[in-house]
């Protein structure tokens, strides 16, 4: 079809990469140094990449060109997935911050409860369809926030119905203590529930998968 689509002049093209995050449709990669329009489909026309680029090597042509597309939920090419597929987050509370989530709410009745490190979901590319679904998830890095959060934890797991616990924690050291916090938030709840803990190497694969009594 013929419609308004970006034109990049390669010749004046610096390759400083910065019409890339500006494509918010991900039409646009660098590619041997240079800026390309590598998903004509996904190029809506509007042309937020323009006023990026600073060698003045975008500009507006019409010709033809595949129909616009845009993914149904919203993500593009930049997602890292296939075109035809879409991923839909997995997070069904807010707050999720364990500092900042209140110790009883309406959400934790009867919920299956998620504990993860704030790097987890970065290293663990399925971390939302793995561990997050179905789960309530509460998340936070004890090494940065510098406090034990077993007495938040022990609050939760006492004042509301709890079914199990899963810890999802990196391999380095820091960590351990969202695990021991777990370990001491059960115990001093004073219930008994099912919890597991389970560990990331630091490029992104499960090296350990523990039920705890």
């Amino acid at each position: 079809m013929l419609r308004k689509i970006i034109k990049i002049d390669e010749e004046k093209c610096n390759g400083c990469g910065l019409c890339v995050p500006a494509c918010h449709e991900g039409a646009i990669e660098i590619i041997d140094g240079k800026a390309r329009l590598v998903r004509e489909h996904f190029c809506d026309g509007l042309g937020d990449c323009l006023p990026s680029c600073p060698a003045d090597a975008i500009s507006f042509e019409e010709r033809e060109a595949p129909a616009y597309q845009k993914l149904p939920c919203g993500y593009t090419g930049t997602s890292g997935l296939n075109e035809n597929e879409c991923r839909e987050s997995r997070l069904s509370q807010w707050p999720v911050q364990i500092k900042l989530v209140p110790a009883r709410a309406g959400f934790f009745d009867g919920a299956e409860l998620l504990v993860a490190a704030d790097c987890t979901a970065y290293a663990y590319g399925d971390f939302h369809e793995r561990f997050m679904k179905g789960r309530i998830t509460l998340v936070g890095c004890p090494k940065l926030d510098g406090e034990d959060y077993a007495e938040k934890l022990t609050e939760i797991i006492k004042n509301n119905d709890i079914k199990d616990m899963t810890v999802v924690r990196m391999e380095v050291p820091c960590c351990g203590g969202l695990e021991r916090a777990g370990a001491a938030a059960v115990k001093n709840s004073g219930k008994s529930i099912p919890w597991r803990v389970v560990t990331i190497s630091v490029d992104g694969e499960i090296l350990k998968e523990q039920l705890t009594d």
